[in-house]
C-alpha cells in the first residue's frame, strides 16, 4: 500500500463506529490500550479535542485524536490497522497532527505510550523525547499491569 493514496480527513462523534472497529483491530486486549464507546465518545465531547481519520481507497485504516488545553496539547490515541502498518499511515497522521496543531499556537506535545509499544520508534523518529514514565499504567485483559511511557515535543 503506497503513501500516496493515504487521505486524511477530521472527523467527529458521528465516526465512533469506524474508530470503535479501528482500535479492535489496532490495540492487542493483552495490554488495555483501546477505548471503550463510552470512553471515547466522553473524550471527543470535550472542548479541545479534535480527530484526524486515515483512509486508504475510501477504507479507514487510522486515525489520531488530540486535546488541547492553552498551548499544550496530548496525542491521545493515534491508530493503525497492522495489515497497513509501515506504510508511512502513522507518520501522516502524526506530521498531520503536528502541523495542525502547531498552526492553532500549541508549543508542547505529549503523549503516552506503553512499554514494549513499537510505535516509541515512531515518535522517537518524529522527535519526541521521553521525559516520564508511569508504573502499572495500563492493564490488559489478563489484569496484567504495563508501564507506560511519557514523551514530549516542543512544536514552536
Amino acid at each position: 500500500m503506497a503513501t500516496r493514496n493515504i487521505l486524511l480527513r477530521g472527523g467527529d462523534a458521528r465516526d465512533i463506529a469506524a474508530i470503535e472497529t479501528l482500535m479492535a483491530q489496532a490495540f492487542d486486549p493483552r495490554f488495555g490500550e483501546a477505548w471503550n464507546r463510552s470512553q471515547t465518545l466522553g473524550v471527543m465531547a470535550m472542548p479541545g479535542v479534535r480527530l484526524t481519520l486515515a483512509y486508504v481507497d475510501d477504507i479507514p485504516v487510522g486515525f489520531a485524536m488530540t486535546r488541547t488545553v492553552m498551548d499544550e496539547a496530548e496525542l491521545l490515541l493515534l491508530a493503525v490497522v497492522p495489515a497497513t502498518r509501515r506504510t508511512g499511515i502513522a507518520t501522516a497522521l502524526l506530521r498531520s497532527v503536528e502541523a495542525d496543531r502547531r498552526d492553532a499556537g500549541v508549543r508542547q506535545l505529549h503523549l503516552e505510550v506503553r512499554a514494549g509499544n513499537e510505535a516509541a520508534k515512531l515518535y522517537a523518529i518524529a522527535g519526541f523525547a521521553k521525559v516520564g514514565e508511569r508504573r502499572n499504567y495500563y492493564r490488559g485483559a489478563d489484569m496484567q499491569a504495563h508501564d507506560a511511557h511519557t514523551y514530549l515535543k516542543m512544536l514552536a
